[in-house]
C-alpha cells in the first residue's frame, strides 16, 4: 500500500542544504500497525509529511495505493489527503469555536457523502464520545480532544492514519487509552496506522518498529505488541 524507493528530502536553510531524509526504501502493507521511532531531529516528521502527502520527495519515488505521489500537483495532493489519509496530531488541531461533532464533520470536507452526519456520529461513538459530541474543545479533557481528533481522522474511512506523537500532550494513563483506541481501530477496520514517536513504550505497543536516525532507517523489526 506504501512504497518508498530511494526517497530523499533536502531543504535549503540560509543557503545550506539540509538532508532531512536520505535514500529511504520502505514498504508498508495494508492493515499494518507500525511505529516510526526516532529522536528529535532524526527526520521522522519529514518522512511523515511525505507519507501524508503534505510534502513530496526531492529525489526518489513514493507510491500510495499505486499512485505516484511525486508527480501530483497541489490540488491532486489535497484530494489524496482528503480521501485517503487521516491525521492525528499531538496538539489535536481542533477548531475551538465549534462542537466535537462539527470538528469531525470537517474530516469530510473533500467528500460528498449524503450520509456524512451519520458517519460523524458513528466515528464519535467508536471513540466513546457519543455523549460529548455537542461539547466544544474547551469543555473537554485532553484525552477527549484527542479522541475527537481520531474520530475526525477515521470518519472518511481512510487507507492510512498517521498519528504524530499522539500521546505527547497526555498523561501516561490517557496516552495508553489513546493507543488502545488506535490499535482497536486497526484490528476492526484493517486500516493502516502509523505512529510517529520518540518514546519506546509507545513504539513497543505497535506490531512493527521502524527506527529512524539522521534521516535514515537504522532498524526495521517486527514486534509482538
Amino acid at each position: 500500500m506504501i512504497k518508498l524507493k530511494n526517497v530523499s528530502k533536502t531543504y535549503t536553510l540560509s543557503g545550506i542544504n539540509v538532508n532531512a531524509v536520505k535514500s529511504v526504501n520502505l514498504d508498508i502493507n495494508q492493515g499494518e500497525f507500525a511505529s516510526i521511532m526516532g529522536p528529535s531531529g532524526s527526520g521522522k516528521s519529514t518522512l511523515m509529511n511525505i507519507l501524508g502527502c503534505l510534502d513530496i520527495p526531492s529525489k526518489g519515488d513514493y507510491y500510495l495505493d499505486n499512485i505516484e505521489v511525486g508527480k501530483l500537483d497541489d490540488n491532486q495532493l489535497a484530494q489524496i489527503r482528503g480521501e485517503k489519509v487521516g491525521f492525528v496530531f499531538q496538539t489535536y488541531n481542533l477548531l475551538p469555536r465549534i462542537s466535537a461533532f462539527n470538528n469531525v464533520m470537517m474530516g469530510l470536507a473533500y467528500t460528498s457523502n449524503p450520509k456524512s452526519k451519520d458517519k460523524a456520529i458513528e466515528a464519535l461513538t467508536k471513540v466513546g464520545l457519543e455523549e460529548r459530541m455537542h461539547h466544544k474543545p474547551a469543555e473537554m479533557s485532553g484525552g477527549e480532544q484527542q479522541r475527537v481528533s481520531i474520530a475526525r481522522a477515521l470518519v472518511k474511512n481512510p487507507l492510512l492514519v498517521l498519528a504524530d506523537e499522539p500521546t505527547g500532550a497526555l498523561d501516561t494513563k490517557t496516552g495508553t487509552e489513546i493507543i488502545e483506541i488506535l490499535k482497536n481501530l486497526n484490528k476492526e477496520s484493517n486500516m493502516t496506522v502509523l505512529i510517529v514517536t520518540h518514546e519506546n513504550h509507545i513504539a513497543d505497543q505497535t506490531n512493527r518498529i521502524i527506527s529512524f536516525r539522521d534521516g535514515e532507517i537504522i532498524n526495521d523489526k517486527q514486534n509482538r505488541a
